[in-house]
């Protein structure tokens, strides 16, 4: 791992598909991205390269925060990756990797342009991605007990 990159990743005890289901679909994504106590409003996901994501983060406390990226690369239960078009500037790959049927580890690497950039936003970020992964793991939770 680079100086400007934030690497996390947790194992999940769930089948790849359906970890990438809980990011591919906007009605799951909005309930678990970002940190804990945030919520999503979702105006664009467009899940191809070149495709626009573009989403408000409600805070909260107060403040909204405006974000906007293009998707670069789009494999199915493998990677998605990102360039962030607003504040903080990085890019963004996040892995699905199959352990077996039913464990997956997603991983989120974050890559700054600066070593700088990087280490203002780890001892924020390092947290935070923990608290989107517990987030993620409900959401699981809640797509398989919705799927029986």
């Amino acid at each position: 791992m680079n100086s400007h990159e934030i690497l996390s990743s947790r194992i999940l005890n769930s089948p790849v598909e359906i970890v990438y289901q809980a990011f591919e679909n906007p009605k799951h994504l909005k309930n678990w991205w970002g940190p804990e106590g945030f919520t999503n409003t979702i105006h664009e996901f467009d899940l191809k390269s070149g495709g626009n994501w573009k989403l408000t983060m409600h805070g909260p406390e107060k403040g909204n925060y405006e974000n906007s990226s293009v998707f670069q690369t789009v494999i199915p239960n493998k990677i998605v990756s990102w360039t962030r078009k607003s504040q903080p500037l990085f890019d963004m790959e996040i892995a699905f990797e199959k352990l077996d049927e039913n464990k997956t580890q997603i991983s989120f690497k974050m890559i700054f342009e600066t070593v700088e950039e990087c280490e203002k936003m780890r001892k924020f970020v390092e947290p935070k991605n923990e608290e989107n992964f517990d987030r993620l793991e409900r959401e699981i939770k809640n797509i398989k007990n919705a799927s029986r």
